[in-house]
C-alpha cells in the first residue's frame, strides 16, 4: 500500500514536469513564429503589423538596395546585375509571401497547440510529452541547420560581389550591403520555418502512427482499434486540408523559378560565374531543400499510414492460423529450441532482423479466437486496405509513387527546355 501511494505522487510529477516542458517549448515556439510576422493571436493589429513589416523588410529594403546599385554600364552588362539579382528577389517574395499567408490563417484559426496537434482535447498527450518537445527541439536544429550554411555562402557571394561591382563610396557600399544580406535572412527564414512547421505537425503525428503499430502487441480489442485509426485518418484528413493551398503553390513557385532561373542561365552569351549568378545558385538550393523537406514529410507520414494495414494483415494472419496455449519456437545455433513472444513476431522487423528469424520452426497465439472475432479483424484489415490515408493535395495521395511521377515530369521538361535553349553551332 505505501509504495503505491509513493509510486502515483512521483507519477503526477512526473506529467506535471513533462507538461512544464511542452508548455516550455510551445512558448518558444510561438514566441519565434511571432519574431519572424507569423501572429499568435485573432488580433487583427497584429496581422497588420506582420503584413507591415514583410512588405518593408522583404520588398522595401532589397528593392531600394537594387536601387541604390549603380555601376558602369560595362560592368552592368557583363555581369548582368538586375536580371539576376530581380529574378532571385521575386521569386523569394513570392514564396515568403505564400508561406506568410498560409501559415498566419492557420495560426490565427487554430492557434499553436491545436495546430499541432498537442491540444488538451485531442487526446494521449500525457504519453507523448517527452517525444513532442523532442520534435520540437529538431525544428530547430533543422533551421540552423539548413540556414547556417546557406548564409555563409551567400555572405561571401555578397562581398565578392560588391567588391568586383560596386565602385561607390565604402558607407553606402556597406550599407547596401547589410540591407541585402538582412532582406534575404528574413524572407529565407520565413520559407523554410513555414516548411519545418509542415514537417514538425507530419513528425508529430508520426509518433501516433508507431504507437498504433504497437497495438496489435497487446490485447486490445478490434473495435478499439478501428476507433484510434479513424481519429489518426481524421487528422491526416485536416493536416492535408490547412496545407494543400500551401504545398500547391510552394510546388507552383519553385517549378517556375526553376524554369525561369535555366532560361537567364542557358540563354545568356556571356560568363556565368560565382560573382553575377551565385544568388541564382543559393536562391536554387533552398528551393530544393524546402520542397524536399515537405515532400519527404508528405510521403514519410503516407508510407506509415499505407503500412497500416500489411501489419494488421499479419496480425489477423497469426492470430486466426496458430492455436492456443504455446509461443513460437525458433532454433537457435546449438540445436535447443527458443521460445519467441507473439508481441515480437508482430513488430515491424527490418531486412536485418527477418534474416534472424529464418529458422522459424512452430508458431502459435496465445489466444483462442472465436468466429466473431475472426470476422470483426477480417473487417478492420479490409477498412484499413481500402482507407489507407496519407497526405493528399486535391485528391492526390502525397506518396513514393508520385515523387516519382513529379521527377520523372521534371526531368523531361528540363531535358525539352535544354534541347530548345542549348543550340551547337553546325561544323
Amino acid at each position: 500500500m505505501d509504495a503505491g501511494a509513493d509510486e502515483a505522487p512521483l507519477v503526477q510529477v512526473e506529467d506535471e514536469s513533462g507538461e512544464k516542458d511542452l508548455d516550455a517549448a510551445l512558448r518558444c515556439l510561438e514566441g519565434f513564429l511571432a519574431l519572424l510576422g507569423f501572429p499568435d493571436s485573432s488580433s487583427r493589429v497584429r496581422l497588420a503589423a506582420s503584413w507591415a513589416a514583410f512588405l518593408l523588410l522583404g520588398v522595401a529594403v532589397p528593392s531600394a538596395a537594387i536601387g541604390l546599385y549603380q555601376c558602369s554600364h560595362s560592368v552592368c552588362a557583363e555581369y548582368k546585375v538586375h536580371q539576376f539579382e530581380l529574378c532571385v528577389l521575386l521569386s523569394q517574395v513570392l514564396l515568403a509571401a505564400v508561406s506568410l499567408a498560409c501559415i498566419s490563417r492557420n495560426l490565427l484559426k487554430y492557434g499553436i497547440r491545436r495546430f499541432l496537434f498537442v491540444d488538451q482535447h485531442h487526446g494521449h498527450v500525457e504519453r507523448f510529452q517527452k517525444e513532442y518537445v523532442r520534435k520540437i527541439q529538431e525544428f530547430f536544429h533543422l533551421l540552423v541547420r539548413w540556414i547556417l550554411p546557406c548564409f555563409i555562402v551567400m555572405t561571401v557571394r555578397e562581398t565578392v560581389h560588391f567588391m568586383h561591382t560596386f565602385h561607390q563610396s565604402a558607407w553606402r557600399s556597406t550599407a547596401v550591403l547589410m540591407a541585402s544580406m538582412l532582406s534575404w535572412v528574413y524572407l529565407t527564414i520565413i520559407l523554410l520555418s513555414a516548411c519545418l512547421l509542415f514537417n514538425l505537425v507530419c513528425n508529430l503525428q508520426i509518433i501516433h502512427f508507431e504507437d498504433y503499430g504497437k497495438f496489435l502487441e497487446r490485447d486490445v480489442e478490434t473495435f478499439l482499434c478501428l476507433e484510434e485509426h479513424m481519429r489518426l485518418r481524421f487528422y491526416l484528413s485536416k493536416i492535408s486540408h490547412r496545407f494543400r493551398i500551401f504545398l500547391l503553390l510552394l510546388f507552383l513557385v519553385v517549378t517556375v523559378s526553376q524554369f525561369v532561373t535555366l532560361f537567364q542561365t542557358t540563354g545568356y552569351s556571356g560568363n556565368i560565374n560565382f560573382t553575377n549568378a551565385g544568388s541564382l545558385a543559393v536562391s536554387s538550393v533552398v528551393q530544393v531543400v524546402v520542397v524536399v523537406l515537405c515532400l519527404n514529410a508528405a510521403s514519410k507520414i503516407s508510407h506509415r499510414a499505407q503500412g497500416i494495414s500489411s501489419l494488421a494483415s499479419r496480425w489477423h494472419a497469426y492470430a486466426t492460423c496458430c492455436p492456443i496455449g504455446s509461443q513460437m519456437r525458433t532454433a537457435n545455433g546449438s540445436g535447443n529450441i527458443e521460445a519467441v513472444s507473439a508481441s515480437s513476431f508482430l513488430r515491424d522487423y527490418s531486412e536485418s532482423d527477418l534474416e534472424s528469424l529464418e529458422n522459424v520452426a512452430t508458431y502459435n497465439n496465445a489466444q483462442l479466437t472465436s468466429f466473431t472475432s475472426y470476422h470483426k479483424r477480417q473487417a478492420l484489415v479490409i477498412y484499413l486496405q481500402s482507407n489507407p490515408g496519407g497526405i493528399t493535395i486535391f485528391g492526390w495521395t502525397v506518396d513514393r509513387t508520385l515523387l516519382n511521377t513529379i521527377f520523372f515530369l521534371e526531368l523531361t521538361l528540363v531535358l525539352f527546355v535544354l534541347g530548345k535553349t542549348i543550340v551547337f553551332p553546325s561544323l
